[in-house]
């Protein structure tokens, strides 16, 4: 019995001893959006969540461009050691469909946890003859290639190539550097339509400076804006749900990503945290990095069907 208590009392100093010493220096954060929008807001949230945990400041750096592509290119290149972290939206998986030089999320991209998801909503400006999603589609039909739909890559402009796909005829897709400016423009009256996350967009939808056309959420339920028409209801099996996650250097050593990923689990778990999820309308999911890389696969081909029956094809 006593040999058995010492052997296990040996893994365990083994085990403590290969855990990595991290972090050491500050860590990096590279968001590939604007300031503002509803990544910039949660990585910013988890951000300072795991500076207060690990006693190192967490630095936030907006790198927007190429639909995500400079801020995924960035973390791909950087050292191995954890220190840089790149906070990606499906537009990590989405971009191969649309850019050719893109960077390839299985191969480029180490996942390391899966933080949130959330639902979004269909947004119009109050000028536009649209009250519900027939009546959008009706409006592009009748004026193809006039009808214009924001996006700063990912499901924004998923959406909008869906939006064309199922009226059967074109719009003009304004592509800008995050949902922000996105959101400021389509307010402005400077386009007509914009996808965007249920937490942004609730504000602005209660004060009428935008309309909400329908959900992009499976099925009608609680919480802002769930009284909303889900696109669902009008073109059946359609749902775009979007999600948060973390990913870094594909060359860093298992046991570190794995290291990386329990620190920031223990970030969702800070009640303050979970707080200001719930109010952003946010469901929080954590786990290993398995699960991570499991949903990554699963929504490159949902979405990667239904670009390529849209008629996307990469540039």
């Amino acid at each position: 019995m006593r040999f058995i208590a010492v052997l296990l009392a040996a893994f365990s100093l083994c085990a403590h001893a290969q855990e990595p010493a991290w972090p050491t220096k500050p860590i990096r954060w590279l968001v590939p959006f604007a300031p503002g929008g509803p990544a910039d807001v949660v990585a910013r949230i988890v951000a300072a969540g795991l500076a207060a945990r690990s006693g190192q400041p967490n630095v936030v750096e907006n790198q927007p461009g190429a639909g995500g592509n400079i801020a995924h290119a960035a973390a791909s290149k950087s050292a191995p050691d954890g220190h840089t972290l790149v906070f990606v939206v499906p537009s990590v998986i989405t971009n191969p469909f649309y850019i050719k030089a893109s960077v390839d999320p299985f191969r480029d991209l180490a996942p390391v946890i899966h933080l949130d998801t959330a639902s979004m909503v269909l947004l119009a400006h109050p000028s536009f003859a649209a009250s519900n999603l027939a009546d959008v589609l009706a409006q592009i039909k009748a004026n193809p290639g006039k009808v214009t739909c924001g996006a700063s890559g990912a499901l924004p402009s998923v959406g909008c190539e869906l939006l064309r796909a199922n009226a059967g005829a074109d719009l003009l897709m304004v592509m800008y550097k995050g949902n922000a400016p996105a959101l400021n423009a389509l307010m402005a009256g400077e386009i007509n339509l914009l996808f965007d996350v249920v937490n942004i967009a609730v504000g602005h939808v209660k004060s009428g400076r935008v309309r909400a056309i329908a959900s992009t959420a499976p099925r009608r339920g609680a919480g802002p804006l769930g009284d909303v028409p889900v696109m669902a209801e009008t073109i059946p099996g359609l749902d775009l749900v979007t999600w948060h996650g973390v990913m870094m250097s594909p060359a860093a050593p298992r046991v570190l990503i794995e290291h990386v990923n329990r620190e920031l689990n223990a970030v969702l778990e800070r009640t303050d945290v979970r707080e200001r999820f719930a109010a952003s309308g946010l469901q929080i999911t954590g786990g290993p990095p398995a699960d991570f890389a499991a949903v990554l696969r699963r929504d490159y081909e949902k979405y990667g069907a239904a670009l390529r029956s849209a008629g996307v094809k990469a540039e």
